[in-house]
């Protein structure tokens, strides 16, 4: 993501320079004791949850019915943001003494500010790392940070490998015993990648379905597969044995079995479009668009451990609130089963809710049920507090080692000389 380096820096650069007057403004408070029908003023909300066309618009409109049930005399003003532009907007807020007063980030943000005193402690609406509410054990960790936890799991993006049963039966491997290991996996890439009489890859065997810049949520899943996290704590585990296996397999792939940031012009996983029979997909797939979906099985990499990534959106409050309790039920009102659901179908994501029944629309296709199911299975990238300024240097420090400019060793250690430095 280097693209997104410059406002990586900014956002740590404007929240270095304190928080104080980060409230909404509203000039009421919404105390504990206080009837909710009483509490008046206007509730701010940043979120990239909501795509900017009629249904994102209109699903939005469906959680502010729902807070409002509550909260009868509360306005709701969004800010409709997306995640190329959310660091942006958080340091502006910030820095111009703004704030929000709900504000839904990624998975890897909790840390860098929950650290700053950006997110209030969600103890005070009685979730805690041993009460997780209607979340798992397992999902809730993404919000935790030094033993509370700051933002609240809204939404799963999970990362699974997709393959086409049939492209393994005409390569001569067995499509009910999918690769795991890197071994196993690179032999299989290559046997089911094409080429022409001058050797070019006409048909990869492994589609990363990533660009540029992006190959570090690769590297964090086949390094988790290996049974070793990113991080322990504030320690990186990266620049280690496992680390440089991991990211020497990839440099291995690349040219071998695709060429480097390969994709299609609509920017979607390959497999599903059956221009490669392998490769990774996110947390759910529209069969009705979907070329052939009953010729798709799934699995994780497992090197050791079974990795699933889980990215997603997290709801958090915004520490300086005037409406701590009314913000809290606007995320109440996002979590219900009914927006869960809408929320996720529309964003190709699988509800974080376990209240959320199987059956549900988001939930009704094949890769859903295998992500949501594999939720146990799930792996974080991040950490700790400095990871958005070391997330910004990870993305092209990897493309160097995957288009043969350093090796794996030499990068993996620049990176963590970066980490440790913050």
């Amino acid at each position: 993501m280097n693209r997104k380096a410059a406002s990586v820096i900014a956002a740590s650069a404007a929240l270095t320079l304190g928080l104080t007057g980060c409230s909404s403004g509203g000039g009421g408070t919404d105390g504990p004791e206080e009837d909710p029908a009483s509490v008046e003023g206007t509730l701010r909300v940043l979120t990239p949850s909501f795509p900017t066309n009629n249904e994102g618009q209109a699903a939005f409109e469906q959680v502010v019915e729902e807070f409002q049930k509550t909260y009868p005399n509360m306005e709701v003003e969004p800010d409709f943001a997306t995640y190329q532009n959310l660091n942006e907007k958080m340091s502006t807020s910030i820095a111009s003494g703004g704030g929000y007063d709900v504000l839904v980030s990624g998975v890897g943000w909790t840390a860098p500010f929950a650290d700053r005193g950006v997110f209030m402690d969600l103890e005070e609406f009685g979730i805690t790392p041993e009460e997780p509410g209607e979340v798992s054990e397992e999902l809730l960790q993404a919000g935790v940070f030094e033993e509370a936890v700051y933002a609240y799991p809204l939404v799963v993006d999970a990362r699974a490998i997709a393959y086409r049963k049939s492209a393994f039966i005409e390569a001569g491997l067995d499509p009910d015993d999918p690769p795991e290991t890197f071994e196993e996996l690179k032999a299989a890439a290559e046997a089911l990648t094409q080429r022409d009489a001058a050797g070019n890859i006409t048909r990869p065997g492994f589609d990363f379905n990533t660009t540029p810049g992006n190959y570090r949520q690769a590297f964090v899943i086949f390094l988790s597969s290996t049974g070793v996290d990113l991080y322990d704590g504030d320690e990186p585990n990266f620049n280690s044995e496992e680390g440089i296996e991991a990211l020497q397999f990839m440099a291995d792939m690349i040219g071998n079995v695709q060429e480097f940031g390969q994709q299609n012009a609509a920017q979607t996983a390959l497999v599903l479009s059956d221009e490669a029979p392998m490769g990774f997909v996110q947390s759910s797939i529209d069969c009705e668009i979907v070329i052939e979906c009953d010729d798709l099985a799934f699995f994780l990499p497992d090197n050791g451990r079974p990795a699933e990534m889980i990215g997603g959106d997290l709801s958090s409050v915004g520490a300086n609130t005037d409406y701590p309790d009314a913000a809290w039920a606007f995320i109440q009102a996002m979590m219900s089963v009914e927006n869960q659901d809408r929320i996720a179908l529309m964003n190709n994501k699988i509800p974080a809710s376990n209240e959320v029944p199987q059956d549900a629309a988001s939930l009704s296709n094949p890769l859903a049920e295998f992500t949501f199911e594999n939720l146990d299975n799930g792996i974080y990238e991040g950490g700790p507090a400095n990871w958005l300024e070391v997330r910004s240097i990870f993305g092209p420090t990897i493309d160097e080692v995957l288009l043969g400019q350093t090796s794996a060793e030499d990068a993996l250690e620049r990176i963590e000389s970066e980490a440790l430095s913050g």
